[in-house]
């Protein structure tokens, strides 16, 4: 048997110029950690007496005799992409921390995840920077989702990074270097809510990719936040301007697509300000999912008791990436 543990992300800035519609063409940058909670996927070789081929452990429960009947549409594809659709049979099993289709990247860490499990169980090691790749190319040419390529290479690397997209289709990450002080003054000042609601983010980033062409000017801004963001923490200078570069960029983040907030949400986040809060934004495509803000510490009470209705988790940036945490090929 093999686990792979792959953790989720918090976009803080730039996110909207990783989709390959928008960086081939002007390049794009963003500035994201992950956090300490994990998509768990094992993955074994299926013994021979089972009746079935297949199967597989999600918010169904699937048992069938060929890839093709597998209704998740990672599994089937990856099967099929690594090679694995013809071979043994397999079983494979997916547990999360987090709710799936909430904004913390986590169809991407599953993709991630899976890709890492099967090639260890093919006895194989793939880089950080490999395992990335390929999960972009199974979700964005294979599954053909509309998903961007920041999600990939922050599950596959882990920590605070600052990520470019260049034109030619390289991406280069470069670990933030900043002090352990000013990290922990950070982390105390985010608190991340769930809206209690998810959604499918394909059709709401198939709305904002149609709408480049008249956001360029978004677009460029957007980018030019991270390195912004970035400069910000590498100084002196007082942490809330951290907060104030969020809110514009929650801003323009929901002027690219009317679909992006709704009235729920962005009665939340009034209310966040109200109480207290300097900025923050939805994670993900948009419509729902989890909110990160940006609070002085002595205002948290404030925030977390006018949100109550809301769920609060508590959460630590992580460094570690995707990992394989059990190795045991012949079980």
């Amino acid at each position: 048997m093999i686990i792979s543990k792959t953790p989720f992300r918090i976009s803080f800035f730039g996110g909207g110029t990783d989709y390959p519609q928008w960086y081939l063409k002007e390049g794009g940058a963003v500035l994201s950690t992950t956090i300490d909670k994990y998509c768990y996927i094992a993955c074994r070789i299926l013994p021979p007496f089972f009746s079935n081929k297949y199967r597989i452990v999600w918010s169904h429960i699937e048992n069938v005799n060929s890839a093709a009947e597998i209704l998740h549409p990672a599994v089937r594809a990856g099967l099929r992409y690594l090679g694995l659709d013809m071979g043994e049979g397999m079983e494979i099993h997916h547990q999360g921390d987090l709710p799936a289709r909430s904004g913390m990247g986590s169809s991407s860490s599953f993709a991630v995840g899976l890709i890492h499990a099967l090639t260890a169980l093919r006895g194989q090691m793939v880089s950080k920077h490999d395992l990335a790749l390929k999960a972009i190319d199974l979700e964005q040419n294979h599954i053909q989702e509309n998903v961007g390529s920041q999600d990939q290479v922050a599950a596959a690397f882990g920590g605070l990074n600052h990520i470019s997209f260049n034109t030619n289709g390289d991406i280069r990450i470069e670990p933030v270097t900043v002090s352990a002080r000013r990290i922990k003054d950070l982390e105390e000042r985010l608190m991340l809510v769930y809206t209690g609601t998810s959604r499918l983010s394909s059709e709401i980033a198939k709305q904002t990719i149609a709408s480049f062409d008249q956001k360029q000017k978004v677009l460029q801004r957007m980018s030019a936040m991270v390195d912004e963001a970035i400069d910000l923490l590498n100084s002196n200078a007082d942490m809330d301007d951290f907060g104030r570069l969020l809110h514009e960029g929650w801003e323009l983040k929901r002027s690219l697509n009317d679909a992006i907030s709704n009235s729920t949400i962005d009665k939340i986040y009034r209310t966040a300000l109200d109480n207290g809060a300097i900025g923050g934004k939805l994670l993900g495509a948009g419509a729902s999912g989890f909110m990160v803000l940006y609070i002085p510490p002595e205002k948290h009470k404030n925030v977390r008791e006018s949100l109550s209705p809301y769920l609060h988790v508590p959460f630590r940036f992580e460094n570690d990436g995707s990992t394989i945490i059990y190795y045991s090929p012949k079980d």
